[in-house]
């Protein structure tokens, strides 16, 4: 049973699914995503139903509530995206035509999900390593679809909102063109995409991928646009495990336009696609972990010069030629 929970102080909701305690952790000796187990057979890439959603199109209903504390169903969708058949690849081993096909997927799925009304924002996103909670070792990403827009996105979407009332020009564009005139944070570009540390970022190596095109959403990109936000994703996600030498961990995350909703209807008009990633190494064997100054206030703290950090990984990636 899921529901969602409001919480007065952050105006936000939250998701409790107690199913999830059920799902499996770092299984060894099965994996419901190989072939040869579980509900799947023979496929390239493929959309798996979660088997422990935390929201659904077909939710529990609420028949109490309070004044107070009150709750409304956990309206919704979660799938799993898996992105091979062969067990033991990483994201980063994948060629750049599978990766394509990855992408064309968060593409046909937002497409989908957009035409339910219910739906409010489309995140497709990925936990990659033990470090950030992956629970099953196979290649695989995830697509939730929310019944409302999620506190950081909706910060975004707000700050983008008042920047563009000013300056008349969306923040991204803005930001994007300074750190492609500076120069000293970015990692990897191609004609459409640009890899890069931003400035602020928390994280040692917090790499952003941004839409040079500054399309709203994926739903926009052709099948061109799509094959170089591929090839950006290998080289960062490639140069990644070459930094320390080992397999590194992430959390990808994909931002884009709400649907459906009338307060952010011109959300194209100032806001746009781009991908963050959460890396929590700050050395090889060291994780930047969210202390309680940090998790407790939102008060981020960075203990490296991502400037210094974008060069470790611009030198990687400049030996690199993937196609």
């Amino acid at each position: 049973m899921s529901e969602l929970r409001y919480n007065p102080f952050l105006d936000t909701f939250t998701i409790v699914a107690a199913n999830r305690q059920k799902r499996p952790h770092l299984p060894k000796d099965y994996c419901p995503f190989c072939p040869s187990f579980g509900k799947v057979r023979h496929y390239d890439v493929m959309i798996y139903p979660n088997d422990f959603p935390a929201l659904s199109q077909n939710p529990n209903p609420i028949e109490e509530n309070d004044s107070f504390f009150w709750k409304k169903e956990a309206y919704g969708a979660c799938e799993v995206i898996l992105y091979s058949p062969e067990h033991h690849k990483r994201f980063c081993e994948l060629s750049v035509n599978q990766i394509y096909k990855i992408v064309s997927l968060w593409k046909e799925r937002f497409n989908h999900y957009k035409q339910d009304e219910k739906i409010k924002y489309i995140f497709p996103f990925e936990n990659n390593g033990e470090e950030v909670g992956v629970t099953i070792h196979h290649p695989h990403g995830q697509l939730y679809a929310y019944s409302w827009i999620p506190p950081k996105i909706k910060t975004e979407l707000d700050n983008c909102i008042k920047f563009y009332q000013v300056t008349q020009k969306p923040l991204i564009q803005s930001w994007i063109e300074k750190e492609l005139e500076e120069k000293s944070r970015i990692i990897y570009e191609n004609e459409n995409f640009v890899a890069l540390i931003p400035f602020f970022t928390d994280y040692p190596y917090g790499v952003n991928i941004v839409d040079k095109n500054f399309h709203a959403n994926i739903g926009e990109m052709n099948d061109y646009q799509l094959h170089n936000l591929a090839k950006a994703l290998k080289n960062v996600t490639y140069a990644f495990d070459k930094i320390f030498d080992r397999p590194f961990p992430y959390m990808l995350c994909v931002h884009q336009t709400p649907v459906n909703d009338d307060f952010y209807d011109e959300a194209p008009k100032y806001y746009s696609f781009h991908i963050e990633f959460y890396p929590p190494l700050r050395e090889k064997d060291k994780i930047k972990w969210y202390a309680s100054s940090e998790m407790g206030t939102g008060a981020a703290t960075n203990t490296v010069l991502v400037e210094d950090t974008a060069q470790v990984m611009k030198k990687i990636i400049q030996n690199l030629e993937f196609e």
